[in-house]
């Protein structure tokens, strides 16, 4: 269990380090250094829409290695989508800007983000179940939810980077160079990821259906016909999550950014909340457990919706005290109360059979969805309101009461509060050659 748990989470902050290290660079920097024609909405705009692409291309992927991961195993599945993205970020690391090549830098960023995301799209849904089928059931919320620290500590790491290089190197060197480094320093960070997720056992839930032949039915058929229901209530409910993560770690530093306050307070406060958000993440994993996944995810969702407006005030009182507030209650309870859960949520939604796709389809289509025009559409409004955060406050505001509405028909399946029933299917398997007794299963009641 140890060994599974490491494994997924450091392979997902490989893979996390390199999607996110572009978010915080593009409301930094790369609006200077690949659209340096523009004015800076503007080229904050093109920075964010180049960030943007690498989502549209995640849904692919989550059904490409989704089948993967179902027909050929979650392990080999996990080991491609590290090297597809770990790469693509070295490469952004390598590349010429602007100044050395014209319209061809921006042309190539985006065909980086491209494969970054179709890597990124199989991530999710492999990790997570690679825990989750090993964890006991009674247990499955609490270790489960130690994947998702692979968010958050994979944002924290390049966002600290970038904030030391800001705060001790001059400006024109930063702009020069020093952006380079969080991008390069991704290759060891992929290595470790690597060598760690090849040590790792296959999922012995995999393993049991493969060896009973249990379905023979391409995983996407399966969805499309038993389980609409669950792809799209999971999907509606993914959205709040997705929205307000960009919206607490990127659009509150463009909006500074773009109104001329002090971008690097924010940056600071994010790094502590994500600090907070890191401690929170397994114990609202173990409350899950408890009084399931639903309650939890709903309270944090209510609670999102009633923290924008304040979050944005905060961040033009550029008080340090109060934005650091705002924003570990943002992070550490709203964010951290809908991403902790999903690591279980949404794997028992679905039989093995179809489990990585189910989950890869839910998560990439709704990150697609909330997040990928997120931070176009949030700066794009702020750029129609003069600057005002009144429509991005709004645009937020809407996905998180989809996300809340959804939950009501999303069901409960948390086995405590099932009295102990699967919602989906579990099999029953001993396998004696992997030293286990075997997995508790149920069916659907």
């Amino acid at each position: 269990m140890r060994r599974t748990v490491s494994a997924s989470v450091i392979g997902t902050i490989a893979e996390y380090y390199d999607f996110f290290i572009y978010g915080t660079a593009a409301a930094l920097v790369l609006n200077d250094v690949f659209f340096p024609e523009s004015d800076r909405l503007v080229g904050m705009l093109a920075a964010f829409s180049t960030y943007a692409v690498g989502f549209f291309a995640r849904p692919l992927g989550g059904v490409v290695w989704g089948h993967v991961g179902d027909r050929i195993g979650r392990k080999r599945a996990l080991v491609f989508t590290l090297l597809l993205t770990g790469l693509g970020t070295f490469a952004v690391g390598l590349m010429p800007t602007y100044d050395q090549i014209g319209v061809w830098a921006p042309i190539i960023l985006v065909l980086v983000r491209l494969i970054q995301g179709f890597g990124v799209g199989g991530e999710q849904g492999g990790a997570v179940l690679l825990t989750a089928e090993a964890a006991p059931a009674n247990r499955r919320g609490f270790y489960a939810s130690f994947v998702q620290l692979g968010s958050p500590v994979a944002y924290l790491i390049p966002t600290a980077l970038f904030a030391w290089l800001m705060g001790t190197m001059p400006n024109e060197d930063f702009l020069a160079w020093g952006w380079r480094v969080p991008f390069l320093l991704s290759i060891f960070v992929v290595v470790i990821g690597l060598y760690i997720r090849l040590r790792v056992p296959e999922s012995k839930t995999f393993r049991a259906v493969k060896e009973q032949e249990a379905e023979h039915r391409a995983p996407l058929k399966t969805l499309a016909r038993d389980h609409r229901k669950e792809v799209i209530g999971g999907l509606l409910t993914k959205f709040v999550e997705a929205a307000v993560f960009p919206f607490y770690t990127l659009f509150l530093v463009a909006y500074a950014e773009a109104n001329q306050l002090n971008s690097q307070i924010i940056l600071d406060a994010v790094i502590i909340a994500i600090i907070c958000e890191i401690v929170a993440i397994p114990l609202l994993g173990r409350l899950t457990d408890r009084v399931g996944r639903r309650p939890v995810y709903l309270v944090a969702a209510v609670l999102n919706l009633l923290l924008i407006v304040p979050a944005l005030e905060a961040v033009e009182t550029q008080n340090t005290a109060i934005i650091t507030v705002a924003l570990i209650a943002g992070l550490a309870l709203g964010h951290a109360g809908t991403y902790a859960p999903q690591a279980s949520y949404f794997p028992e939604l679905f039989p093995s059979q179809a489990r990585y796709s189910g989950v890869s389809v839910v998560w990439q289509f709704g990150a697609m969805i909330a997040s990928g025009p997120f931070t176009v559409a949030s700066t794009a409004l702020m750029m129609a309101g003069g600057g005002s955060y009144v429509w991005p406050a709004l645009y937020v505001a809407v996905l998180v009461v989809i996300s809340i509405v959804a939950l009501r028909f999303v069901p409960e399946t948390a086995p405590a509060r099932r009295d102990g029933r699967e919602y989906a299917d579990w099999p029953v398997r001993s396998l004696p050659a992997a030293g286990g007794d075997g997995e508790r299963g149920g069916a659907r009641p």
